[in-house]
Parts: C-alpha cells; sequence; structure tokens
C-alpha cells in the first residue's frame, strides 16, 4: 500500500510506502515499512522491516514531565 495512514492502532503484515501516524504501530515478521512514523509506540518484531524517520508523538511532553 502507498500513502498517509492516521489511526489509533496499526498492525502491518504486508507492505506500506508513506506515512503513519498513530498511537501505536506494531510490524509483524511478514511486515515491512517504508517512510515515516509518528507514533507513540513502535513494535518491530523479529525480522520486520522499517526503513525511514520515526517520530516519538508527546516526545516534548514526556521530556518536560521528567524533568519536573
Amino acid at each position: 500500500m502507498k500513502g498517509s495512514i492516521v489511526t489509533e492502532r496499526l498492525v502491518v503484515q504486508g507492505f506500506i510506502e508513506g506515512s503513519i501516524d498513530a498511537k501505536t504501530v506494531e510490524i509483524k515478521a511478514a511486515g515491512h515499512v517504508s517512510g515515516e512514523i509518528i507514533s507513540s509506540e513502535l513494535i518491530i518484531e523479529s525480522k520486520g522491516v522499517f526503513e525511514g524517520n520515526s517520530i516519538v508523538k508527546d516526545a516534548k511532553l514526556a521530556l518536560a514531565k521528567t524533568k519536573v
């Protein structure tokens, strides 16, 4: 699949090329993502493939909370 995906949770078992914006992204052993992932949680199973950029959602907020 090519394009942009916005969802709460995504489980990848095939090929995705593009951008993903989700709370949780899980790339299974047969999964392959090429592009950008913006998520709070990224799980990559053994033999799963991710090529691209990963941005942690709310990273600045989480960092600010730890400094308080």
